[in-house]
């Protein structure tokens, strides 16, 4: 008897991404699974249901319908107390899950004998387990949309512009960390025109920033706020807490035309 798996629509405020796409249910399909989705658990990310019926998935009229028909569940977001208490007995739950933030999520599935693959822990330094990394592209992404976000506030335009009015500077940016995420907002912010500066505890990542079109700068650095560039301070770390991100005593001392943007897998947004 084949296995069904069930994709149920992202309840999160925001969240457009879904667990799978209809080019993948084929392959599962392929595979002997039944595919499960939730009527409209693809509209955000455009993939309409009829593109999940095409590729061979039935279409549940509502989550109740899906977690009771479920044997795997494939969802972005780690599951809420009342999903969480919707999985059949025993079965299996892949997704981002944050073990170590969620406790209490960890015994409510253990309650239902549910198996959990968490992909947010695999170990991403085994070659086995890279093409199931979905850290690493959720980065990249997160990084991206830092920098275009951190844009969008600041104002004026990244690169500097000469005008018959008068001559403006390019955007000063600081990345904060040169991980994917922080290496794919030092690409994104060079190709819009800024300079770009950043560093890392890792001295070894000082040529990957360099190639990109940044400075890397020493930790033990200290550089003064002189300059009438304006700048952007992105931080594009994973972090497992929410952290202090600025102080009245930055935002007093920072020169005007300032902005803070941090970026992480989990969420982009900007700090106050």
């Amino acid at each position: 008897m084949s296995l069904t798996i069930g994709v149920p629509r992202e309840t999160f405020a925001g969240e457009k991404r879904v667990a799978t796409v209809p080019e993948v249910v084929e392959k599962l399909g392929k595979l002997g699974f039944k595919v499960c989705v939730e009527q409209g658990a693809g509209e955000a990310a455009n993939f309409s249901d009829e593109a999940y019926r095409a590729a061979g998935a039935t279409v549940a009229a509502s989550a109740a319908e899906l977690y009771a028909a479920a044997d795997v569940v494939f969802k972005v977001r780690p599951p809420t107390a009342a999903e969480a208490a919707q999985l059949r007995e025993g079965a299996t739950f892949i997704g981002f899950v944050w073990p170590a933030q969620n406790p209490e999520l960890m015994q409510q599935l253990a309650a239902r004998k549910a198996t959990v693959l968490a992909i947010d822990s695999l170990p991403r330094q085994l070659s086995r387990a890279q093409k199931m990394d979905a850290l690493t592209s959720m980065a990249g992404v997160s990084g991206y949309r830092a920098v275009i976000e951190a844009a969008h506030a600041f104002g004026r335009p990244f690169n500097g512009q000469v005008t018959a009015a008068g001559k403006i500077p390019p955007a000063e940016v600081f990345i904060a960390g040169a991980g994917v995420a922080g290496l794919a907002a030092i690409g994104a912010a060079a190709n819009l025109g800024a300079i770009v500066r950043a560093n890392d505890t890792r001295a070894e990542v000082a040529d990957q920033v360099t190639s990109l079109g940044g400075e890397f700068v020493k930790v033990d650095y200290e550089e003064e706020g002189s300059g009438g560039g304006g700048g952007q301070v992105i931080a594009p770390s994973l972090m497992t807490v929410r952290p202090r991100t600025a102080s009245s005593s930055m935002s007093t001392t920072s020169r005007p035309s300032f902005a803070l943007q941090r970026s992480s897998v989990r969420r982009s947004r900007l700090l106050e």
